[in-house]
């Protein structure tokens, strides 16, 4: 699982019936920098993604995604899902090793 900052939401005309109650988000994957409270800065062109929501978090949300096979298991029938959003992050406490 990764956590990543909400940049934007992707539009579909037409999409697959299993994607129903949900919505496809544009996320940036949080680097090591921002766990320790460096701002969001756009990263290099290719680095974010689209991340399958059915929790409901919008843009300037922070979230967890799973990737990979696991992003297709909560769907009942097999589903084509690159990540899916799977948990809303309030607060983040980090604390570096020493």
């Amino acid at each position: 699982m990764r956590l990543g900052h909400v940049i934007g939401r992707v539009t579909l005309s037409q999409q697959d019936p299993a994607y129903k109650g949900g919505r496809f988000l544009l996320v940036q994957p949080f680097s090591r920098e921002q766990f320790a409270g460096a701002p969001v800065l756009p990263l290099a062109q290719g680095s974010s993604l689209v991340v399958y929501d059915n929790l409901g978090a919008g843009v300037g949300h922070v979230i967890a995604f799973t990737e990979g096979a696991e992003a297709s298991a909560p769907f009942d029938q097999p589903t084509p899902v690159d990540a899916f959003n799977a948990a809303l992050v309030d607060k983040i406490f980090y604390t570096p090793p020493a």
